[in-house]
């Protein structure tokens, strides 16, 4: 090369560019001495590309490298005069003690909230301010809008604290060092040219200090650029069209190319190719380039349509796979990777959505391939960064039982003990015994009251974790040493487990755990700024540390297949290419709404506009297009609703479907049957080997000496409804596991009420004025809610209610005193029905006694009281309490004929409803129980389930047991001998 050679030179899409770069070099120096190769500076955008560049090399056999060298490398260049830059960690702790200040100081500005999402935000902004270099000073002559004015204002006022580290003399960012170390390399370029020869290769230009170093490069005499992904299709309109409006077009994929070619004062059609390697596919390259013109001069499409002819031809390397569902979809990449594989084909996955891959990764795992993942597992997925961040969330805060129980069960816990078997069979008993009498939120005292009910070694767990949970720090705000301090603390705690081996745990063992623990010192390392955070920001800025790390799988990974990030497109090299996940938010993902400056403001700036992210994107996807072969794959719809189409995918489809001249509608025809082989393959895969019929709906019949003899009232409501739920919960004797996460359901709500009611009715005096007993009432209800009740907010609504209900309560109750007497509150009776030695049980919640003798039964109802319908054919609590009454099951109070049976709700109104049945009902009753249940006794008599739900969409505990859904309630029950 000399100084009179073009010093922009490029390749187009489809172009393996680290070979093609690599194979120019040596073209071009091939005359020269072996050594020249040795004196050439190379600069890189990315590692993935030197070590691609490196493996080209080595492929060429035994020869001198050049000296290759990353872009990001020139902030830590030793530069004389120019400091080392700042630790970005430091950088952001004292970022974050100037918002904290600020912050409070702002009204309307909730104190301590979200400090440090508030600070990566505006570091953020300082960040690209440095690298383009923007001074704070040019943001306050922006033209603030007048219908925002207050809102832009109070964002200029957190702008304004960054402007000391832009002043003379201040200590460097990474990226401001980057742009000091460009502007100064440029600057010396420019007074003195250096006679070595350096080449910048693979870059956009899309950051400011990149930009300003490449046009300094090009300028130099043996300098040159190389360009990734030029379209050399494109014509002269649609590059101008691409600055001539008020706002740039920075969503098109080349326009970094004409932003950097403008200010070196070259013309698009000046730029040479830097080889003459062919594309893949230069057909589908001037498609995609068509496709993708900027919305001004779409209208080419009309004009430049007419050059293809035949574009089955064109789209014959193209497959376009549309799925039902992202599974659908990653089964079908996953066998598209897969049958690379057999072909002896390198396949590369491309695709921006994380989950996606995880999906695909997961399939390909039956045959045992393993990608080589370039983007790794995020370190707070790894099993020590999920215990660091759960940890994390607990500081300063009450412990659920939920989140107790994750802790406990995690991997990493109790792994420098010897009985770690012994802790997962103590927390599994813990665990029931939470989940049946609680608390809610355990606490060491709870802890060490239920260790003292078992032996020796559940004493000592219990200590151990009691000891631990009391470390969790206060609820008020401290330094991030001290909670960083408690954090490793805890975390060694927590790994040993009780036997204290600290040294034994595997907590930081493997790169994950030596990963996280250089995030945690690393913290721990940076100076103390005294900033004083609350334990949900120490928990905030733990999440934003270990989302920054990544872990590459010590596994070994298959040679042919690998899994890239967008920006790796133009580095893979892959024969085939997948471009997984074509929806919107996806390809492209939606802009970060910035907080701080409108578009308007950021352009009238010098900032970058929030489309720049969509160019990038855009150009990945132009140049991963352009593969030799290449998928398009996308979901129809994802967990929530209807996707829509990237908006690339959509202009390619439309363009070449209106192109019926040129055989369009076939050529999309045969793109969609490919992939449609694809989703028959998949549906072939996810097919079982033998196709099961659905269950009947179940009637079990078990043997006659196993079926219960004795219920309760309450339940036979349940035999009448649902017989199968009393086969499973009485015969089968299967309990609903208590939730892991409780809540104020309805059963709590009427625990709670009943409880209150109780005492109240207990100690009523009908001597005190209404007045007082109304405070009584209150004060019992606030005692027996903060009692039962763990959640404040429930506490309150619920006491509210039933202070809303206490003058009607207490006039009631006043009332009933003035006619009848308490006899029975809440005790149990039994009965013999007189079939089979069978027996019915009672709870009643109240019998009172009149004057004349008679009962009068009272059911507390937290809901809805049944309808007289409902209780004459199922709801028969009440009717079988007073027929027991009548037979003198209750020996407090001995035979007595029932007045009355009343509903009193404890809600609503708080009004009451008395039966309208009298002794005959009862009577006809306590007859037909005796037919069911000798009917139920006999060894014929099937439990048929959900028999007759009061609603069908009503849930039975034993749901998923009688497999409901195989069947549905228009079945008729299939009987069926058991047992």
């Amino acid at each position: 090369m000399t100084g009179t050679d073009p010093k922009v030179f490029a390749l187009p899409p489809g172009v393996d560019f680290a070979r093609a770069l690599v194979e120019g070099l040596v073209a071009r120096l091939q005359d020269e001495p072996p050594e020249a190769m040795a004196r050439l500076r190379l600069i890189l955008n990315a590692g993935r590309m030197s070590r691609r560049v490196r493996e080209e090399f080595d492929r060429l056999g035994t020869r001198f490298l050049p000296r290759i060298e990353l872009v990001s490398d020139l902030a830590r260049l030793p530069i004389p005069g120019l400091a080392p830059p700042v630790s970005p960690l430091q950088r952001k702790l004292d970022l974050a003690c100037l918002v904290d200040r600020l912050a409070r100081g702002l009204p309307a500005f909730e104190t301590g909230s979200g400090i440090f999402s508030l600070t990566d935000s505006l570091q953020a902004l300082m960040a690209e301010m440095q690298s383009e270099g923007v001074h704070p000073e040019a943001l306050e002559h922006l033209d603030i809008q007048a219908s925002h004015a207050e809102h832009w204002r109070q964002s200029l006022d957190f702008i304004r604290i960054v402007a000391r580290y832009f002043e003379a003399g201040a200590a460097l960012d990474p990226e401001g060092r980057q742009r000091h170390v460009a502007e100064r390399m440029a600057r010396i370029w420019a007074e003195t040219p250096t006679p070595e020869r350096i080449i910048l290769a693979g870059s956009t230009g899309s950051r400011g200090a990149t930009r300003l170093l490449m046009q300094a490069v090009a300028r130099l005499p043996r300098g040159a650029l190389v360009l990734p992904g030029f379209d050399f299709d494109m014509t002269e309109t649609a590059w101008n069209s691409l600055c001539s409006g008020p706002f740039p077009i920075e969503d098109h994929p080349q326009f970094r190319f004409r932003a950097l070619l403008d200010a070196l004062e070259i013309a698009p059609h000046q730029v040479p190719r830097w080889s003459e390697t062919p594309p893949a596919a230069p057909a589908r390259n001037a498609l995609v380039s068509l496709a993708l013109r900027p919305a001004p001069v779409t209208d080419q499409w009309m004009q430049e349509g007419t050059a293809f002819a035949d574009l089955p031809a064109v789209c014959a390397g193209m497959t376009l796979i549309e799925a039902a569902d992202p599974r659908q979809e990653a089964l079908a990449v996953a066998l598209v990777l897969r049958g690379a594989v057999a072909r002896g084909r390198r396949a590369a996955l491309i695709s921006p959505d994380r989950m996606l891959t995880r999906r695909v990764a997961a399939a390909l795992d039956r045959w045992g391939i393993v990608p080589d993942d370039s983007a790794g597992q995020p370190l707070p997925q790894t099993a020590p960064g999920r215990l660091i961040r759960h940890l994390a969330r607990l500081l300063g805060r009450r412990v659920t039982m939920e989140s107790l129980l994750v802790l406990l069960k995690h991997p990493l816990v109790a792994t420098g003990s010897t009985l770690r078997g012994a802790h997962l069979r103590l927390t599994r008993e813990f665990e029931l015994t939470l989940r049946r009498k609680g608390p809610a939120f355990p606490d060491a005292a709870a802890l060490r009251a239920w260790g003292a009910t078992g032996d020796p070694d559940q004493i000592a767990w219990a200590h151990w974790l009691a000891d631990l949970l009391e470390q969790l720090g206060p609820a008020q705000e401290q330094t991030i040493s001290a909670w960083l301090e408690t954090l490793f603390k805890l975390l060694e705690g927590f790994g040993s487990g009780p036997s204290g081996v600290v040294s034994a745990s595997e907590l930081w063992l493997g790169e994950a755990g030596q990963a996280a623990l250089r995030t945690l010192s690393d913290l721990a390392a940076q100076e103390d700024t005294g900033l004083l955070v609350s334990a949900a920001n120490f928990a905030d800025l733990i999440e934003s540390l270990l989302q920054e790390g990544q872990v590459r799988a010590s596994l070994v990974s298959h040679p042919l297949v690998s899994f890239l990030g967008t920006l790796e497109a133009r580095a893979h090299g892959a024969e085939t290419v997948i471009l997984a996940g074509l929806n919107e938010k996806s390809w492209p993902e939606a802009p970060t709404p910035d907080p701080w400056l409108s578009r308007k403001m950021r352009l009238d700036a010098g900032l970058l506009l929030p489309e720049r992210q969509i160019g990038l994107s855009a150009h990945d996807f132009q140049q991963a297009i352009a593969a030799p072969e290449v998928v398009l794959s996308r979901a129809r719809r994802d967990s929530e609703a209807e996707t829509v189409p990237s908006r690339w995918l959509n202009r390619l489809l439309n363009l070449a479907g209106g192109l019926s001249a040129a055989q369009g509608p076939e050529a999309l025809a045969q793109m969609r049957a490919r992939g449609a082989h694809y989703l028959t393959l998949a549906a072939e895969l996810d097919r079982p080997a033998q196709i099961l019929p659905p269950v009947p709906r179940p009637a079990p019949r078990p043997p006659a000496a196993a079926r219960p003899r004795q219920l309760p009232v309450t339940a036979i409501k349940t035999l009448i409804r649902d017989p199968y739920a009393i086969y499973a919960g009485r015969i089968l004797r299967l309990r609903p596991l208590d939730p892991l996460k409780p809540g104020p359901d309805p059963r709590l709500r009427g625990e709670a009420l009943h409880r209150i009611v109780e005492l109240f009715v207990r100690d009523f005096d009908p001597s005190n004025s209404l007045e007082s007993s109304q405070k009584r009432f209150a004060d019992l209800a606030e005692t027996v809610l903060e009692e039962m009740i763990p959640w404040p907010s429930t506490q309150r609504l619920w006491l509210f209610r039933l202070l809303k209900i206490a003058p009607q309560m207490v006039a009631q109750e006043a009332q009933r005193r003035s006619e009848a007497v308490p006899a029975v509150i809440e005790k149990t009776a039994k009965l013999d029905l007189g079939v089979q030695g069978f027996t019915l049980t009672a709870r009643p919640d109240r019998i009172d006694l009149r004057e004349d003798g008679t009962a009068v039964v009272y059911d507390y109802k937290s809901g809805t009281p049944p309808k007289e319908a409902e209780v004459r054919h199922f709801d028969k609590q009440l009717l079988l309490e007073a027929a027991m009454i009548r037979r003198g099951a209750f020996d407090d109070i001995g035979p007595r004929s029932v007045a009355a049976m009343t509903y009193i709700h404890l809600g609503g109104t708080g009004e009451s409803r008395t039966l309208g049945f009298g002794p005959e009902e009862v009577e006809e009753t306590w007859t037909r129980l005796q037919g069911l249940i000798a009917r139920y006794l006999a060894p014929q008599q099937a439990f048929a389930a959900r028999r007759a739900m009061q609603l069908s969409r009503d849930p039975s505990d034993y749901d998923h047991l009688s497999r409901f859904g195989e069947w549905d309630i228009t079945d008729l029950p299939v009987p069926e001998d058991v047992g």
